[in-house]
């Protein structure tokens, strides 16, 4: 069968916007031209597109709080809502690169397994580690009132990982497939302003907690205010409250500035940490694999994803 003929324009940036969209959404786009420089404004917007699915999977949420779910169901739903927003292809290629690297085979076959339709015992027992730490992270958020601002931010995160993991200087470590289209496809200064982007958002995303629009605590809340009232709930978060504050406070003690940088700066300190722990995965991808894959890119995702929920329940909530 003859390669289809090349297209007969390059890429532009809306090229690149639908490929974003219809690569890391279920959300069906009409396809445009598809090239490296569509990969990279792909990357570079990924972190909108993860911030639109966790606004998605956080309205989720706060409708089934004000249906009268208590926040381990309701978190559990947020969750499987947005595993179906991407089709489970970053909990696909997390499980597949666990399988990868927990092999301790050498490169070529390494990737190999990652190919392999069938998932290992390393990839089993990662995912269920993640997807039970997410629940976990976002119940407990959801408690303190910070559910669904924390997973429009940890979703975001997550995607601006795969900005990171672009940037130029990363390699392929195959010479077809979504990693070798889109690696080394991002500027450093794109990548810079993208963070720089996230990172206000997610400060600014503090502002409706002062309100009380997303404190369960708060009867005036238009989403949550119900729950409590049909639960009664207050005593009980009031409890959790206090006893966070206490261990915050004795943190604060040994760390000085702990409990302003919880109040001002939590949710970008969880961004920052999520890529960091991005960073040390990649790294370390890199060089086992020779470079990344799409399988890499998916994982990237969910550990920034979950190291950012987690980082929220120490310094946000």
């Amino acid at each position: 069968m003859p390669a289809p003929p090349p297209p007969d324009r390059s890429s532009t940036f809306a090229d690149g916007v639908r490929l974003a969209i219809g690569t890391l959404s279920v959300f069906p786009v009409r396809p445009g031209v598809v090239d490296r420089r569509a990969g990279g404004v792909a990357m570079a917007m990924a972190p909108l597109v993860g911030a639109a699915l966790g606004a998605v999977a956080g309205l989720v949420l706060a409708m089934a709080l004000w249906l009268g779910m208590t926040p381990l169901p309701a978190s559990v739903l947020a969750v499987a809502v947005l595993a179906l927003l991407t089709r489970g292809l970053h909990l696909d290629g997390l499980a597949d690169l666990a399988d990868g690297l927990g092999s301790g085979k050498p490169a070529e076959r390494a990737l190999e397994i990652m190919k392999r339709s069938d998932i290992g015992p390393f990839g089993v027992v990662t995912l269920v580690c993640t997807l039970l730490l997410q629940v976990a992270a976002l119940s407990e958020l959801t408690y303190a009132g910070l559910g669904p601002i924390v997973l429009v931010t940890a979703c975001a995160a997550g995607r601006l990982a795969l900005t990171w993991a672009c940037r130029a200087g990363v390699p392929p470590a195959r010479p077809d497939g979504l990693g070798a289209m889109v690696a080394g496809t991002v500027r450093r200064s794109v990548a810079v302003g993208m963070t720089v982007l996230v990172l206000a958002g997610s400060a600014a995303l503090l502002f409706p907690r002062d309100a009380g629009a997303f404190d369960l605590r708060s009867p005036s809340s238009p989403l949550l205010g119900p729950y409590q009232d049909d639960h009664g709930l207050t005593s009980g978060i009031d409890s959790l409250s206090g006893s966070g504050g206490t261990a915050l406070a004795g943190l604060s003690d040994l760390v000085p500035g702990l409990g302003s940088l919880s109040a001002s700066w939590g949710l970008p300190a969880a961004v920052l940490l999520g890529l960091l722990a991005a960073w040390v995965v990649r790294r370390r991808a890199v060089r086992r694999l020779g470079g990344i894959t799409g399988d890499v890119l998916g994982a990237l995702v969910e550990i920034t994803t979950v190291t950012a929920l987690l980082v929220s329940t120490v310094l946000v909530s």
